[in-house]
């Protein structure tokens, strides 16, 4: 097949790209920015293209498909070419719908989670020499391509993001996927600039169950209220699978799961991770692993890229850094950390990144996210927020919605790095939060520190 890609520089595009070029499609693509790790990928496998822009060159009546990425807006010259010529325009998620129509799908959703959950599966999978396909929002230790697709492989293995399709789709992706085995992790409103209000975000999930084949399974985790409302009170003739929390503690170096043949520890930790755990060893059942298989691996499992990744550690200090950015993810992650190193100073580093979290009437939500660090430091960007055309937000504003006695925020990067500088790490746990990058701090630096 020759397909083309609007916008293949996106962390999912490029990767989706990578697949396609393994399977011997005939794949071009173009993106008026493209930058690392992308660039670097997709010029090894000889898919970059040779200049950045849009040219409707590229468009013509030999393709079998073109593949529209969001980073790409609706006037596209070559999204518009393509549909003047009739040619078939699938978002990511309908291309991917595609390739896993006759397979067993297994999606994982959720307001947080779904990568790790997602990461614990393949690490399974992977441990004992189960082919599957898969599609995974992160890098993972002994996975060559967050993306692989073959013909032969019976399952799938989705994260199914719930953000939007295409900028010609509105559909949330996990709505196009029809699950044989789904999960649902946790519900906490997110993406606001999509789904303005809480019942239009938690309506999603409704319509995610609603999607699961019939005589499918869900797995969902009974310890969030609304998932277990929505899970219980679907109609779809779906089999249920609640899960919850493992019994477990933690001996001051690892986080020890308690299984039925004894103590088991493990190289995770954090409340938030031992319940997606729960959730990934329910799936894997379902997928053919049992359970002291399922042990077996998981005890090795490391973590997603990004998440809850530790970067630097000394005798008496450890430094880590999370994707976090969410209300629920900041408040479970710096928990997490708190928990695992209760006689550490944990310094929790938080950016508000994302557009929910500079929306002035979303701030509310991080209300106490913050309460178990023993030092918080919070960073913004004022700059961003004008360029998300948001309303202007204030550190006072920010202050009284985290509700965190000793909070500094920060408006200037050269502030928030020199703070970090000048900060005593002894004996401490320092937790580096965002999706963005503190206005270019070099994490590297960071290292000398500890």
């Amino acid at each position: 097949m020759r397909i083309h890609f609007i916008a293949i520089g996106g962390s999912a595009m490029h990767s989706l790209a990578i697949a396609l070029t393994q399977k011997e499609y005939e794949i071009t693509g173009s993106d008026d920015a493209i930058f690392e790790p992308a660039k670097s990928r997709l010029k090894e496998y000889g898919i970059l293209p040779e200049s950045t822009g849009w040219f409707t060159e590229n468009i013509s009546k030999d393709l079998d498909a073109v593949i529209l990425g969001m980073h790409a807006k609706a006037d596209n010259p070559e999204l518009l070419k393509a549909e003047e010529l009739g040619l078939k325009v699938y978002s990511y998620p309908e291309f991917l719908f595609e390739q896993a129509k006759n397979k067993t799908r297994v999606v994982i959703g959720g307001s947080h989670g779904k990568t790790s959950i997602t990461s614990m599966i393949l690490h399974v999978m992977n441990y004992h020499d189960k082919e599957i396909d898969y599609m995974v929002g992160a890098a993972i230790e002994g996975v060559d391509n967050p993306v692989h697709l073959t013909e032969e492989n019976d399952f799938i293995v989705i994260e199914g993001d719930e953000y939007l399709s295409s900028p010609i789709d509105r559909r949330p992706k996990f709505h196009l996927y029809q699950p044989n085995i789904a999960l649902l992790s946790g519900i906490a409103w997110d993406h606001i600039n999509v789904f303005p209000t809480y019942e239009n975000y938690v309506e999603q999930f409704r319509i995610f169950i609603d999607s699961i084949v019939n005589g499918g399974i869900l797995v969902y985790n009974e310890e969030d209220p609304e998932v277990k409302r929505l899970a219980e009170g679907t109609e779809n003739p779906i089999r249920k699978h609640p899960y919850q929390t493992p019994e477990y503690h933690t001996d001051g170096v690892h986080t020890v799961l308690d299984v039925p043949e004894g103590e088991m520890p493990l190289e995770i930790f954090g409340r938030h991770n031992l319940n997606n755990l729960a959730g990934a060893k329910w799936i894997c059942q379902h997928m053919g692993v049992d359970e002291d298989d399922f042990y077996e691996a998981i005890s090795t499992f490391k973590g997603a890229s990004k998440r809850l990744e530790k970067i630097a550690e000394s005798t008496s200090s450890v430094i880590f850094k999370d994707f976090a950015h969410s209300p629920s993810k900041v408040r479970a992650t710096t928990a997490a950390v708190k928990e695992q190193y209760p006689n550490k100073k944990l310094v929790a580093c938080l950016e508000l990144h994302t557009y929910s979290s500079l929306n002035a009437d979303f701030l509310k939500e991080y209300n106490n996210t913050l309460s178990e660090a023993d030092v918080a430091l919070v960073f913004y960007s004022p700059e961003a927020v004008a360029n998300k055309k948001l309303e202007e937000v204030s550190v006072d504003q920010i202050r009284e919605a985290f509700n965190k006695e000793g909070l500094k925020v920060f408006v200037n990067p050269e502030e928030f790095k020199n703070e970090l500088f000048q900060t005593d790490f002894n004996n401490s746990a320092l937790l580096m939060m965002s999706s963005g990058n503190y206005g270019s701090l070099d994490l590297e630096e960071l290292k000398a520190l500890i």
